[in-house]
């Protein structure tokens, strides 16, 4: 899979890039469902994403956030961590890099990065940071996870949020981060493992559960229903995290 790590004067974000990679099909299917006035099942067109969190590190400081939604509401928490990196004699050449060894431990794993100071970023994949350079190769010693750097490139008008973002500040569903601390958070997202569905019952009443979906033989309810097990399957597919003892996270290779 492929995760991006958008750098900006100000901050990166670090995200999996499934969705926005997918911004042309998801518009054109939204523009005809506008235009027709019709539901359609988008679910049933696009790949769906290993992670939906991100990981926003605000320059120069490093300051981490963790942002995640829960059902509808997007939270984000200080994520303070500071790396002890240990920087090894060994180099070697990955790709075009010229890259440098270093070694750290975090989450209960120990890490082997490769990071190249010809890219002047002290920044990483994921929650990694810290090095004379960007890191350009990072793997855990168990082989589990591993991040390489396929690949980087000038963004001439760039916008934070993909397309399924705005759709869904469209639609009610708000991008604006609430701030919460990290406790907090994930008791509520482990209730909303528990039920993933439970804010949006609240807002629908038994009436319109039996309504169908505009231009669909589709019920709210039915469509609710896919929606439930769709997001459960999500997070049972997520059981592998990177930080061992962490409560939701994702297995994934890059």
């Amino acid at each position: 899979m492929i995760t991006i790590l958008d750098i900006t004067p100000k901050k990166s974000i670090y995200q999996d890039y499934t969705i926005p990679s997918q911004d042309s099909i998801i518009r054109v299917a939204v523009e005809e469902m506008e235009k027709a006035k019709t539901w359609k099942d988008i679910s049933k067109l696009i790949r769906m994403p290993k992670f939906a969190y991100k990981i926003v590190k605000t320059y120069p400081e490093m300051k981490e956030q963790y942002v995640d939604r829960v059902s509808m509401n997007l939270f984000g928490y200080d994520d303070p961590i500071k790396f002890n990196w240990s920087i090894q004699p060994e180099k070697q050449k990955i790709g075009e890099y010229n890259t440098q060894k270093a070694t750290t431990e975090y989450g209960g794993r120990k890490w082997t990065a490769w990071f190249s100071s010809d890219i002047p970023f002290q920044d990483g994949p994921y929650k990694f940071y810290g090095l004379p350079g960007l890191i350009i190769k990072i793997e855990d010693d168990e082989k589990n996870y591993s991040w390489m750097l396929s690949g980087n490139k000038k963004i001439e008008n760039y916008e934070e949020l993909s397309y399924s973002d705005k759709i869904n500040a469209k639609y009610g569903i708000s991008n604006t981060v609430t701030p919460t601390t990290k406790e907090k958070f994930e008791k509520a997202y482990a209730s909303f493992k528990q039920d993933p569905m439970a804010e949006i019952r609240q807002r629908v009443t038994p009436e319109m559960m039996n309504m169908k979906m505009p231009g669909s033989d589709v019920t709210i309810g039915d469509a609710l229903k896919r929606q439930e097990k769709m997001t459960k399957d999500y997070f049972n597919a997520n059981d592998n995290p990177i930080e061992k003892g962490q409560s939701s996270s994702d297995k994934k290779k890059k």
